[in-house]
C-alpha cells in the first residue's frame, strides 16, 4: 500500500470512525497477530486496554502510516507493510481468517485489521510521544504537505546522487512512493528510472516535482490501485479504480499509451521499473 491507498483510508475512517467509541478490542491469538503488535506491547491486553472504551476524534497520515488519536490522547499507529488493510464491518460479516484485530464499536458495526502476510505494524503510544517513535522519524517529507516546496525538492536531490527510481523509493528521503508509483512519476516527468538525481537540469527537476504532486493525486481521485492480487481494497472491501489509468507499471510489451512503443521492464534491487524506452530519456 502507498500514499494514495493510505490517503484514500484516512479520509474514510474520518468520516467513518471518529466520534465511534470502541467498545471491546481484541488481538486475535494467533502467532502472527502477535507478531504485529509485539514490537511495541508485551500483551496483548497491554494493546487492547488503550483502546477499550476510548473514542476516536481524528485521523492523520504521515507517510504510508495511519494514526487513529483517540479522546484520552492516545495514538493508535498502523503501518499496513504488503497487505494489511481496515475493513469496516457488522456482526453479520463473518471474520476473514487473516483478521488480526477487531474493535467493536458501542452503538454498532467494527473495524477490522487484515494482514494476509502480517508484514504491517499497529501499536498504541500517547500522542505527546510520537514524535519519539522510532518508526516515525524515519518518514521523509510527505509529497501532499506544504513543506514539500520545489526549492527544498531541489537541494535535496542534488545531495543525493542516487538514481531516480531507488531515491524515489527510499522513504527517508520522500514518503509514500513505492513500486507503483514511483514508475508512474518517472513516466510523467519523461525521465529514466537510472537518470542520476544530481544530473538533472532545473526544467527537469521542475517536471519531476510536479509530476509527483499529480500521479499522487490522480490515484487518489480513483481511490487507489488495486492490482491483480487485491492486495488493496479500500475500507468497504471494494478496489481502487486506478490501474485503468497506469502508464507503465505493470504494462510490459504494451503500447506505450503516449507513442505506441512497447513498454519494457528492468530489475533493480529485486524490483521490477516499467519505464518507455523512447518518453524517458
Amino acid at each position: 500500500m502507498e500514499l494514495p491507498e493510505v490517503e484514500v483510508l484516512r479520509r474514510d475512517l474520518e468520516k467513518e470512525a471518529t466520534g465511534r467509541r470502541i467498545e471491546s478490542a481484541e488481538v486475535r491469538s494467533s502467532k502472527n497477530s502477535m507478531k504485529l503488535i509485539s514490537r511495541h506491547h508485551r500483551t496483548r491486553k497491554d494493546f487492547t486496554k488503550r483502546l477499550e472504551g476510548r473514542k476516536f476524534v481524528r485521523v492523520e497520515r504521515r507517510g504510508k502510516y495511519l494514526i487513529l488519536v483517540t479522546d484520552d490522547d492516545q495514538a493508535l499507529v498502523v503501518h499496513f507493510g504488503m497487505s494489511g488493510r481496515f475493513l469496516k464491518g457488522t456482526k453479520r460479516q463473518e471474520l476473514d481468517q487473516h483478521t488480526h484485530v477487531y474493535m467493536e464499536f458501542a452503538r454498532g458495526g467494527d473495524l477490522r485489521y487484515i494482514d494476509p502476510r502480517a508484514l504491517g505494524r499497529l501499536f498504541v503510544v500517547p500522542v505527546e510521544e510520537l514524535g519519539s517513535v522510532r518508526e516515525l522519524q524515519r518518514v521523509g517529507v510527505d509529497p501532499l504537505e506544504h513543506s514539500f516546496t520545489w526549492p527544498q525538492f531541489s537541494e535535496a536531490l542534488a545531495a543525493r546522487k542516487m538514481k531516480l527510481k531507488q531515491l524515489l523509493m527510499d522513504q527517508e528521503f520522500i514518503s509514500g512512493l513505492g513500486n507503483i508509483y514511483s514508475d508512474e512519476v518517472l513516466f510523467a516527468a519523461g525521465l529514466r528510472y537510472d537518470r542520476r538525481s544530481d544530473d538533472l537540469s532545473s526544467q527537469e527537476v521542475r517536471r519531476l516535482y510536479r509530476a509527483i504532486q499529480e500521479t499522487v493525486q490522480e490515484a487518489i481521485r480513483d481511490r487507489g490501485t488495486t492490482l491483480e492480487d487485491e492486495a488493496y481494497l479500500d475500507l468497504f472491501g471494494k478496489p481502487g479504480d486506478h490501474r485503468d489509468n497506469l502508464n507503465v507499471y505493470g504494462r510490459k510489451g504494451l503500447p506505450c499509451r503516449r507513442c505506441r512503443t512497447p513498454i519494457e521492464t528492468v530489475r533493480i534491487s529485486n524490483r521490477g521499473a516499467y519505464y518507455c524506452p523512447v518518453c524517458q530519456t
